[in-house]
């Protein structure tokens, strides 16, 4: 993640979450740009960005995108990563 700064300081960010998004898309043909704010909630770490919201019927729906670093950690904790003991203290 990104740092932050705050009165000279850096903050540094592990995780953002949002209630809401704004998209701004520019249109192809006009070149005019929109602005929208949706309620779609926000949450992005380093290991995912995660969109959740509502679809017709009032049910959650959400769309995940994993970083190369977060499909790294979820093999690993699925079982699918690299059998390696990285501390030494594990038998196999």
């Amino acid at each position: 993640m990104s740092d932050i700064k705050n009165d000279n300081k850096e903050t540094e960010v592990f995780e953002i979450i949002a209630d809401s998004v704004t998209v701004e898309v520019t249109d192809r043909v006009t070149g005019k740009v929109y602005r929208r704010e949706l309620p779609i909630d926000f949450y992005e770490n380093a290991n995912l960005l995660k969109l959740s919201g509502e679809n017709l019927d009032g049910s959650t729906a959400q769309l995940v995108f994993y970083s190369e670093r977060g499909i790294q950690r979820l093999g690993d904790l699925t079982g699918k990563g690299p059998d390696t003991d990285p501390c030494g203290t594990h038998k196999h």
